[in-house]
């Protein structure tokens, strides 16, 4: 891998039968995420050489998610088209070119055939190009002088930190794509090679998470997303519509249509206290506010967000989501002058109180704690099994002031969770299990049954680090830092939970996606995390709440932006916070 968008591949071979074993041909082959690959031929022979090339191509059009699934379908005979080949069936149709034009294209065998002269030291280029017929040409978006995502470097003494940042920010890069509604605004994929299109939930997921970056891909984000929102008077009306997800083997799919319509106006105030415009913001506000109006329409007079329908289970991480879309939605009315943020808060204060009592599962510990089941049937039963869907519960996001909105949780509840969390049960060594090792069902490569996901392991440390459980989010935090280094630092979005050793290394997950837009994020969340940047740039103040003791030592991050500026700053050794460059009106809170 080159890049996230670019990999290369080198091969080498002897031209004459008889003479020295050194190669004296190198083919090096350059693929492009956009559809381009290029071959080079390089001789090192000391005379002409006269080879024949063969390309084979083939395919068999099928969804990436059938072949994901491992369900391919036949390959398909090729015609000859242009100057390559052309596939067809009742999906769609593409076509490879190549440039130069081929000697001779054999569609029976998918070949293109050339004869290529060599001088002696020189080289010869072929250029394929792929495109799906009816589309205009892929453009990497991420690479134009007006990329949404700010070039922030950390320098660290643990170096792992600056390789992670920079490639999780190249990772990024590279998975945005326009939206077809909005051209000037970008989104990012939901990652390759299975998932190239938008993911609702994940993208604003993605766009919370690098909002340290500047607010340009969370405008971007939350612009495409708002074509997409149902209208009328129905009772869908205000819904980001999404597909279902599957969650694991004791609850049945759920709905990312839900999770994202509740995102939506989190990440719009996030992004306001960040520094989105203002124009921006009241330009974005009616979809919020719709948002906003689905939640309170659906949940009626009851305290709780059912998540697909009147009769499916009450999912925890579904109330941790409504709760924080309320309050952060009620923070963003009164900061924008609208009506409707008091009938919000004293909704997520009845959820909160009827949370507390209704989920509660006791451990038998004493002192006042309990555990979050995971969700709440039709018939009032819990479900106990213990996952990283809790990790939502310590998301609470950030209000007017550098202010954390309250949780659903009581304290003592929050401490028995972070034990819990941090326990050998959930806490793999590289990273926080779907789903924990004692629990009937695990599987270290389930899908959301025990293997490790990058996004709920980072929104675990930033939750249990705000909450003041530092030695658990300093272990979670470590485990992704080493899986990290293991992959390279290019995280997929998800890998196995098995049990770290001591030489060992995660092991992938077959059908993750690598780069996927949630892992880069969530590396872009951990890293400034370090810092504890709680921005609000309407009331030009910035609050720094490092993490303490300095767990991975002295880090300075620089790039960054905040109210519209590049932002820097540096964590001393001792845990202690400074910034070194700032918007000229930003002040620091205390």
């Amino acid at each position: 891998m080159v890049a996230a968008d670019r990999a290369r591949f080198v091969g080498t071979l002897r031209s004459a039968p008889h003479g020295s074993p050194d190669p004296d041909v190198l083919v090096e082959r350059l693929r492009c995420a956009d559809g381009t690959e290029r071959i080079t031929l390089h001789s090192a022979a000391s005379r002409t050489l006269r080879l024949p090339v063969e390309v084979a191509l083939g395919t068999d059009l099928a969804d990436l998610g059938a072949i994901a699934s491992g369900h391919p379908g036949p390959e398909l005979p090729a015609g000859v088209h242009d100057t390559g080949l052309r596939w067809a069936c009742a999906a769609g149709s593409a076509s490879v070119t190549a440039e130069p034009p081929p000697a001779d294209a054999l569609a029976s065998a998918g070949l293109l055939r050339w004869q290529l002269e060599l001088p002696p030291g020189g080289s010869v280029r072929l250029e394929l190009r792929v495109r799906l017929e009816g589309t205009a040409p892929l453009r990497t978006a991420g690479r134009a002088a007006t990329s949404p995502l700010a070039p922030a470097r950390a320098v660290a003494d643990d170096a792992r930190v600056s390789a992670l940042l920079r490639t999780s920010i190249e990772d990024l890069q590279a998975l945005l794509v326009r939206s077809p509604t909005h051209p000037t605004a970008v989104h990012l994929a939901a990652g390759t090679p299975w998932r190239c299109g938008l993911a609702p939930a994940e993208a604003l997921a993605a766009a919370r998470m690098t909002l340290p970056l500047g607010t340009g891909l969370a405008a971007g984000t939350l612009r495409t997303l708002a074509g997409t929102q149902l209208t009328g008077s129905g009772p869908r009306s205000g819904l980001i519509p999404g597909p279902r997800r599957d969650a694991g083997p004791h609850l049945p799919p759920s709905c990312t249509g839900v999770e994202a319509t509740l995102l939506f106006p989190v990440l719009l105030a996030e992004a306001h206290r960040w520094g989105l415009p203002e124009r921006e913001t009241q330009e974005l506000l009616p979809a919020a506010e719709r948002c906003l109006t689905w939640l309170r329409n659906t949940a009626g007079d009851g305290v709780y967000l059912p998540d697909v329908g009147p009769d499916s289970p009450l999912r925890c991480e579904t109330q941790a989501h409504a709760h924080r879309a309320a309050l952060l939605g009620a923070d963003l009315l009164d900061a924008c002058g609208r009506p409707g943020a008091d009938g919000l808060r004293q909704w997520a204060a009845a959820l909160r109180k009827a949370f507390q009592e209704d989920f509660r599962i006791d451990d038998g510990g004493g002192g006042g704690g309990g555990r979050p089941a995971a969700a709440r049937g039709p018939d009032g039963r819990l479900v106990p099994q213990l996952g990283s869907w809790t990790v939502h519960l310590l998301d609470t996001g950030l209000l007017g002031g550098g202010q954390l909105a309250p949780g659903l949780l009581d304290k003592g509840s929050v401490e028995q969770l972070a034990r819990l969390l941090g326990g050998p049960g959930m806490d793999s060594g590289w990273g926080l299990r779907g789903l924990a090792a004692d629990e009937p069902g695990h599987n270290p490569f389930g899908h959301r049954a025990g293997a490790v996901r990058v996004h709920e392991t980072a929104l675990a440390v930033t939750g249990l680090a705000a909450a003041g459980h530092e030695r658990e989010a300093a272990s979670l935090l470590r485990g992704v830092l080493g899986a990290a280094e293991a992959f390279g630092y290019r995280l997929p979005e998800m890998y196995a939970g098995q049990q770290r050793t001591e030489g060992g290394a995660p092991l992938p997950h077959p059908a993750a996606c690598r780069p996927a837009a949630t892992a880069a994020a969530a590396g872009v969340l951990l890293i400034t995390t370090l810092a504890g940047i709680r921005p609000d740039a309407p009331a030009g103040t910035v609050t720094l709440r490092p993490m303490p003791g300095a767990p991975l030592g002295e880090i300075v991050l620089t790039g960054l932006r905040v109210a519209g500026a590049p932002f820097a700053v540096r964590v001393g050794r001792l845990g202690t916070a400074m910034v070194e460059e700032a918007a000229d009106r930003l002040r620091l809170g205390a």
